[in-house]
């Protein structure tokens, strides 16, 4: 079913897919920015619930724990919006929380466990 072409098309909600996880015939996951009115999302979400589609709302935000970072900079590597950006004099992680679409690419990359949510 051609679900971001719907939601598109019927809905006038734009679908920005973060990160994919899907293959035919079988169950998969997509992390996806919805952009729209707030009654066409809110129609938008429960087309796609009658359809059998689960769909998770993300209420939490993606927490930095300052006295963990080693400032790698690992994460910003997989940022799609660039939330996470080395500072190029101090080479400092710097958490633009504005930018944050909370996708969590950033949680499995960081290799001291620094990043989390707090749902």
């Amino acid at each position: 079913m051609p679900v971001t072409y719907v939601l598109a098309k019927d809905f006038n909600v734009a679908a920005n897919i973060i990160r994919a996880q899907v293959a035919p015939n079988q169950i998969g996951k997509l992390v996806v920015e919805l952009l729209g009115d707030i009654d066409q999302l809110d129609a938008a979400i429960e087309w796609m619930r009658s359809r059998h589609i689960n769909v998770s709302l993300t209420l939490g935000e993606i927490v930095v724990d300052e006295d963990v970072c080693v400032h790698c900079g690992l994460c910003t590597g997989v940022c799609p919006t660039e939330a996470l950006t080395l500072n190029p004099e101090t080479f400092k992680l710097t958490f633009t929380r504005s930018r944050c679409i909370v996708c969590e690419q950033c949680i499995p990359t960081c290799p001291v466990q620094a990043i989390s949510t707090n749902l």
